[in-house]
């Protein structure tokens, strides 16, 4: 369900945010999309461990799991919050460029509000590549520890962790263009590089490991 703003609310049923996607208005867009794919690569690491804790033959790892599974659930709520953070992010932009531009004050206001807002929707999507990059980092330790048989499960949260990486940097990456604080932009760039590259590595040690457990 969406406001007359465009913002889609969680907890509504999932057809209606991908018909909200699906339509001509702008957001939700890649952005929140990707913190949905990070969200459900979450619940899958979540999902193992459930196929795995509470069972006699697992015992040895019932602690390691059970603080799994608390580090997953945590980090699935954030990565729904941060679907809705993209969308507010997003149209936050597009109000401080409807703003009046007529005098040299209402200039330097509207351009001040213009950069702030795409610092701000830069940083969404930055703390979205974050979460996907821990998205990953569990998904890992599902595969390693957790009950063989769910083994794909981990695999494919590692798949949209990474996923979720890159099409988040995607989105850091447009706003960046536009943002004239240098200081600020290499910085995230180099943040961004870096969770790009441990994210790839991840996936790939995931799904060696989840082909070595086939």
């Amino acid at each position: 369900m969406t406001d007359e703003k465009g913002a889609y609310y969680p907890g509504v049923p999932l057809r209606a945010y991908m018909d909200a996607a699906a339509s001509s208005a702008p957001a939700p867009g890649g952005g929140s999309v990707s913190a949905t794919v990070g969200a459900l690569g979450a619940a899958l690491v979540s999902m193992v461990g459930n196929l795995t804790i509470g069972k006699e033959k697992y015992a040895a790892v019932e602690e390691r799991i059970k603080e799994l599974i608390g580090k997953a659930e945590p980090l699935r709520r954030e990565l729904i919050l941060l679907l809705q953070d993209d969308t507010t992010a997003y149209n936050g932009v597009i109000a401080a460029y409807k703003l009046p531009k007529e005098t040299d004050e209402e200039k330097a206001t509207r351009h001040k509000a213009v950069q702030d807002g795409l610092i701000g929707a830069a940083d969404v999507p930055l703390d979205i590549c974050r979460a996907a990059l821990r998205v990953c980092e569990l998904a890992k330790v599902a595969a390693e520890i957790g009950n063989p048989n769910a083994v794909t499960d981990a695999g494919v949260a590692a798949l949209l962790g990474e996923a979720a990486a890159q099409g988040a940097a995607l989105n850091v990456a447009i706003n960046l263009g536009q943002i004239e604080d240098e200081h600020y932009k290499r910085g995230v760039a180099v943040e961004v590089a870096d969770i790009l590259a441990k994210a790839s590595a991840l996936r790939a040690e995931v799904l060696e490991i989840t082909r070595e457990k086939l």
